[in-house]
């Protein structure tokens, strides 16, 4: 068996093709969506990311504004930007890049940013909503992997799926997501006690550790679904996941790649988010 490779680069060029047409016809009725991303600092990795999202907004149609602050902007200066972008009617959507500087509290901001306009979707309210299956702004990454598995008309209800990872950006949240499809899913971590067992039994493995080639091929079910969310920078300076992709392959159904896999679904359902907020704040989502 070689597995079908997804390439969520080439989904998300349909999905953004497809958001250009809507934002060109939302234009028309004068919904304009508008994100707003903040930077801080001179990090290299943060910045090659907001460039990304800027260059897909730009092409989708979507008005996206980048405020790049310095190092030594203070907590309170931020909060206060925040909460001037919620009252501001041309902003749907509000994005801080993460990491931040050690001196402003993480978790303060996410919760500053109004939940209606938290197209990152790491709002607690959000999160709520989604713990209680409800429609809301789910969180990027997990979101985008739902979207993959049902592009290729992967059934999810029933499957046994395994997460490697429980971050609070991916690991939980896309194990959540899959449970509300109806899925039966185990979390592992860096405590869990024979971790190997648990791999040989997923339907669906998906991995999010951050750590080169930590899933190897002999771990995997034979036919598996392997989602590969992890980005690793070799010694040779390519890039590579946290799954040992060639003889993953010759084992599972489906896999992803990286880079090409999960990563661009990413800033798709960013934009994805951004529009919805655009629609039901004025009021033509669902129509």
């Amino acid at each position: 068996m070689t597995a079908e490779v997804i390439y969520g680069s080439e989904l998300a060029q349909s999905m953004r093709d497809n958001m250009k047409e809507e934002v060109q016809q939302l234009k028309t009725e004068g919904i304009v969506p508008g994100l707003t991303v903040i930077l801080i600092g001179e990090d290299p990795a943060s910045k090659s990311y907001v460039l990304g999202k800027q260059r897909a907004s730009e092409y989708v149609g979507v008005d996206s504004d980048l405020i790049t602050l310095p190092e030594s902007t203070t907590e309170t200066e931020l909060l206060t930007l925040i909460h001037e972008l919620n009252n501001k009617e041309s902003v749907h959507g509000i994005l801080v890049q993460l990491p931040l500087p050690k001196h402003i509290n993480e978790q303060k901001v996410i919760e500053t940013i109004s939940p209606e306009k938290d197209v990152d979707g790491f709002h607690p309210v959000n999160i709520g909503r989604m713990m209680t299956g409800k429609d809301t702004f789910f969180p990027c990454t997990p979101f985008g992997i739902i979207q993959m598995l049902k592009s290729k008309d992967i059934k999810i209800e029933g499957k046994h799926a395994v997460i490697i990872g429980r971050s609070n950006i991916v690991g939980k949240p896309v194990g959540q997501l899959l449970l509300n499809e109806n899925a039966t899913v185990t979390y592992c971590h860096s405590r869990t006690k024979d971790m190997d067992q648990f791999i040989s039994q997923a339907d669906i493995l998906i991995v999010a550790v951050g750590i080169e080639h930590f899933i190897k091929g002999d771990n995997i079910k034979d036919g598996a679904i392997v989602i590969d969310v992890g980005v690793n920078r070799t010694k040779e300076g390519t890039l590579t996941g946290d799954v040992e992709f060639d003889s993953a392959k010759e084992k599972a159904s489906f896999i992803t790649p990286v880079p090409k896999g999960v990563g661009p679904m990413t800033i798709t359902m960013l934009l994805h988010n951004t529009i919805k907020s655009a629609k039901i704040h004025h009021g033509v989502y669902n129509r």
